[in-house]
């Protein structure tokens, strides 16, 4: 599994987070077969997600964050539950291009910089949040980081990165979370900035052996940290049978009735983890049979009132 670790300063005034979340973009490198382009964009959100995810305080609640630049790769999605367990997929996952002018993988050129972040949080009541914000330079990490500055206006150091060896084999994963809080002034800020200019790449430290902890500690020299406990987090799909008829329940009866193909059932792929279901005909006319005594009963307690 993958750690991710919080903290806050002392004082009160910095909270940050930091993940190793080489498992989890190993698992989606694995489940979707992706190119080493896409691994490094779908990792980056998927890193992002988890972080964002495990802010959320109530415990039914989800996060969902969406990338389209306009970019060969198509939307790219990462989903996050409240622990920060995550899962997601990109279009095109087999997406093949040339390095970019430095030589690295280009990510900015996959994803498109003529699009939006769309940040989707439900609480697991009432109507989800919904929030767009334009993509900055479609490299993820920035693009997160100008979402908190423009929609929530918290000022924010959002760093993630997907490394690779030498052969293009996933090597580390990880992400780095920095946010001040409201009562922070320039002291901090300056704190922050000198921080910036001397520290080294997150997956450089994963490298270098650093657990999340001791990355925080590293990049957070100036500050007495409060460090909570650390959590384990997964690439984890909840995708069911259940919920596969759940969502044939918001179609017409006869849209459920015609939903099997010539071998007499119908299929549906979980685009997050690729798991194929299978409803009978007969399922599906009993499904659709529920669907029509439920959309009856609206009428018939009208009639009778």
């Amino acid at each position: 599994m993958s750690k991710l670790v919080r903290c806050i300063t002392t004082d009160g005034l910095v909270m940050a987070a930091a993940i190793d979340s080489t498992e989890i973009v190993r698992k989606a490198q694995e489940l979707h077969r992706t190119t080493p382009v896409i691994t490094s964009a779908l990792g980056r959100l998927l890193t992002g997600a988890s972080i964002m995810g495990n802010k959320l305080k109530e415990s039914n609640a989800s996060l969902t964050l969406r990338m389209n630049g306009g970019g060969p790769a198509g939307s790219i999605i990462a989903v996050s539950d409240s622990k920060g367990n995550v899962r997601g997929y990109a279009q095109d996952a087999g997406l093949l291009l040339m390095p970019n002018e430095k030589g690295h993988l280009d990510v900015s050129g996959a994803v498109g910089r003529k699009g939006t972040v769309t940040v989707i949080k439900d609480y697991g009541y009432g109507q989800p949040y919904c929030t767009q914000t334009p993509i900055v330079t479609g490299e993820v990490a920035e693009d997160l980081t100008a979402y908190y500055a423009i929609s929530e206006q918290v000022p924010t150091i959002f760093c993630i990165g997907v490394h690779f060896d030498k052969l293009w084999r996933l090597d580390k994963a990880g992400g780095l979370l920095i946010q001040l809080m409201p009562a922070a002034d320039h002291r901090e800020i300056e704190k922050l900035e000198e921080m910036l200019r001397t520290m080294p790449p997150v997956t450089q430290m994963l490298l270098e052996g650093c657990t999340p902890e001791q990355i925080l500690e590293r990049t957070l020299p100036g500050f007495e940290l409060e460090i909570f406990d650390s959590q384990e987090v997964e690439y984890r799909c909840d995708c069911s049978l259940e919920r596969v008829e759940n969502a044939f329940m918001t179609m017409r009866p006869d849209e459920i009735r015609g939903l099997a193909d010539g071998s007499g059932k119908a299929e549906v792929l979980c685009h997050f983890c690729n798991k194929k279901y299978y409803v009978t005909q007969e399922r599906l006319n009993e499904l659709a049979a529920i669907q029509e005594q439920r959309m009856k009963e609206p009428r018939d307690s009208k009639q009778g009132s």
